[in-house]
């Protein structure tokens, strides 16, 4: 086996050799993915704090949730104008947690997809990273390849747009009947890609190699 690698690497001209190695060039692109990951830690860590204070009575730190989250309530402003509360929020309520919670929610989803993409986008086109045996392999990784990543990107997308549709809703009365109803259809759209991919998925695994044994 050893013998006929060498020759293999031995018969690639410098052009090829050229060709192939371009595949590192995704390097830098996984790089970044691994720092946008890191941002997303940031943003979660500091929603979380800012829910916390807010459980504790920080009327600050409620307003900043409360306007990230994009939930219409009428401001209680300062003798200067400053924004300092909200007339119908007295507090904590129910609704801003559960908004909260799927914003956190989403955001794990989207670190999954992005771990996705980063470990089997890289074992898939740029380098093999051998870990067989190793204790925390993940296991969707041992039969990963282009087409199973689309279908489970498409997956992961449609668990991210589900969260979306949720906020949404639950945020309904605060949200135009225009914005509901382009929502729904984008996460439908997303159903009916990840079918497609998934139907054809099948059809090429079903016919690529229709004399092979399996």
């Amino acid at each position: 086996m050893a013998s006929h690698n060498n020759t293999t690497r031995q018969r690639l001209n410098p052009l090829a050799n050229l060709i192939f190695a371009s595949r590192w060039l995704q390097l830098p692109l996984y790089f970044g993915l691994i720092i946008a990951q890191g941002v997303y830690v940031y943003n979660f860590c500091l929603e979380l704090t800012h829910l916390v204070e807010a459980a504790f009575g920080n009327q600050h730190a409620l307003q900043i949730l409360v306007e990230s989250l994009g939930y219409k309530a009428n401001p209680i402003l300062s003798a200067d104008g400053k924004p300092i509360g909200y007339d119908s929020i007295k507090g904590l309520n129910e609704t801003i947690i559960m908004l909260v919670l799927l914003g956190m929610i989403d955001v794990v989803m989207i670190s999954n997809l992005l771990i996705m993409v980063i470990v089997g986008g890289y074992d898939t086109f740029v380098s093999r990273m051998k870990l067989e045996g190793h204790p925390d392999e993940p296991e969707w990784l041992s039969h990963v390849n282009a087409s199973v990543l689309k279908v489970k990107l498409g997956m992961a997308l449609i668990g991210i747009s589900s969260i979306h549709l949720l906020k949404t809703f639950i945020n309904a009365d605060k949200i135009t009947d225009r914005v509901v109803l382009a929502q729904i259809a984008i996460h439908i759209s997303f159903l009916l890609s990840a079918l497609a991919l998934a139907y054809a998925d099948k059809l090429l695994q079903g016919g690529a190699h229709p004399g092979e044994k399996h």
